[in-house]
């Protein structure tokens, strides 16, 4: 399907995409042969307005409910002057979308499947999970996989991290500079373990009473 583009007086008073689309996705249908389809958003996250993951219990008459994940493009303009307010693009995970930023919680709601995209898209969604919860400390020495070439044309993949609250900056490890990195935590890098020098104690000798 491609984009679908709205006034925000037709969003049916859903003040934001994500309740528009929960709402949008969350329906039940009758055939005239009497057989039924329904579908149901149990958890929805809108990362930041640009896209909507959900995951949705589909009923249909005579077989068991399975849940799925669905993928929505967003484009949230409530300003924008033609009025093209909200568009949105969906998808479910068996077209395998390529945005792969779901939250834990609306993956765990997932029943098992045997669609390939769609498992191929979960594991890429997990990996991208495991990648972000890596723990980031501060003169952290990391190697990135693939070097990186910055706007003053220094190539690197060696850095010291410089961890200022949230903020994250690096330094290479050889020579000067800062530099920040975008999307670091989704990038691919190990961490190079540095040896520590520990200070040496000195105990001053027991004296033996005379």
């Amino acid at each position: 399907m491609g984009w679908l583009y709205m006034h925000r007086l037709h969003m049916d008073g859903h003040p934001t995409p994500k309740a528009y689309l929960d709402a949008q996705f969350t329906y039940s249908r009758k055939y005239e042969d009497g057989s039924t389809y329904a579908m149901r958003v149990l958890d929805s996250a809108c990362v930041g307005n640009r896209v909507w993951y959900g995951a949705a219990r589909v009923e249909r008459s005579g077989q068991d409910s399975y849940v799925i994940a669905l993928v929505c493009l967003v484009r949230w303009n409530p300003r924008d002057k033609e009025g093209l307010h909200l568009g949105y693009k969906d998808m479910e995970e068996s077209m395998g979308p390529c945005e792969a930023e779901c939250p834990e919680r609306i993956l765990r709601l997932l029943t098992p499947t045997t669609n390939e995209h769609a498992l191929e898209w979960r594991r890429r969604c997990r990996d991208r999970l495991r990648l972000r919860s890596r723990s980031i400390e501060d003169g952290m020495h990391i190697r990135l996989t693939e070097p990186l070439t910055f706007t003053d044309g220094h190539v690197g993949s060696d850095f010291i991290v410089v961890k200022k609250g949230a903020s994250l900056s690096f330094r290479p490890a050889s020579g000067l500079g800062r530099y920040r990195i975008r999307n670091f935590r989704d990038l691919a890098y190990e961490v190079v373990p540095q040896l520590k020098v520990h200070r040496t104690v000195f105990v001053a000798p027991s004296v033996t009473p005379a």
